[in-house]
């Protein structure tokens, strides 16, 4: 493991590791190992972590091999519409992937060097026996809440049992640093994000930068020369203006330095969310009615 890459052996885990593996290009899955060849997870049924209700969906997912089906893993069953915090082995958590160590209580300067969130913090990790606690707690009560791309995904809920910070802010509730590298690109895709119809969530602009480049370079010449008042034109250009600007910006999002988080017991947690679910299925019987 390096500054270029966190990718590790299986024979350097260790219980309360925060570990990752890519699914795409921009899109990470994270878990907690907990030993024993066991990772506690956060997930959506179907494969669906992106959940951006587009053909997108579909491709990431199809571009992804898993246990399941015909073929179900002898250890874990079919785990493919799960919800929730679940545990799995390590095979089927990784899904045919690489195996990377998140790393924590990074120097600003290493953090800025990384090209691309969801791989490191400045946030200090737990003692890993706090770490696998929290987790286990957290798969044994399902408590972490309904799973959302921007709020409350699979790298929030292994930040959260890493260091038990929570974001308060009701602007940007999530600490997930994947998510907060696309808030940090700001306005660059908003072009692109109308050129092809999907949302304004993170991952959905993600997704769209990586599907369509030529719109990408576009829309980002027009939000730079707009935002800083220069006339950026090409992929030189942009990376010149921009890349500062958004490394600055994504550092400024990150847990280990945001002033809206706080430490939140894992008890305290688990009530939490169920208050919020509670609340939750009250609004759609409402609208329902």
């Amino acid at each position: 493991m390096g500054l270029l890459s966190n990718k590790i052996s299986r024979d350097e885990l260790k219980a309360g590791d925060h570990i990752y593996s890519w699914r795409s290009y921009i899109y990470t899955h994270h878990g907690i190992y907990v030993g024993d060849g066991k990772v506690i997870h956060f997930t959506r049924g179907g494969g669906l972590e992106i959940g951006t209700g587009t053909i997108l969906d579909k491709i990431i997912v199809s571009s992804v091999p898993h246990h399941g089906g015909d073929n179900p893993c002898p250890d874990c069953g079919d785990q493919t519409n799960l919800n929730g915090v679940i545990s799995s082995c390590l095979d089927c958590f990784l899904s045919g992937g690489n195996l990377y160590l998140f790393q924590y209580n990074v120097s600003k300067a290493i953090f800025l060097a990384k090209q691309r969130g969801g791989t490191c913090t400045i946030a200090t990790s737990d003692p890993p026996e706090d770490v696998v606690a929290r987790a286990k707690f957290l798969f044994s009560r399902n408590g972490f809440g309904e799973y959302h791309l921007l709020d409350n995904n699979c790298e929030d809920f292994a930040i959260y049992c890493k260091t038990g910070l929570l974001v308060l802010s009701v602007t940007k509730s999530g600490s997930s640093s994947q998510v907060n590298s696309v808030c940090a690109a700001g306005g660059v895709v908003s072009l692109t994000l109308r050129a092809l119809g999907v949302g304004t969530s993170g991952q959905a602009a993600s997704l769209a930068a990586a599907s369509s480049p030529a719109l990408t370079v576009s829309a980002s010449t027009s939000a730079l020369s707009t935002t800083i008042g220069a006339v950026a034109t090409g992929v030189g250009a942009i990376a010149l203006t921009g890349y500062g600007n958004y490394c600055v910006s994504r550092l400024a999002y990150d847990v280990g330095v945001r002033k809206d988080v706080r430490k939140v017991p894992v008890d305290e947690l688990v009530a939490l969310m169920a208050v919020i679910e509670r609340k939750s299925d009250n609004n759609k019987e409402c609208k329902l009615s």
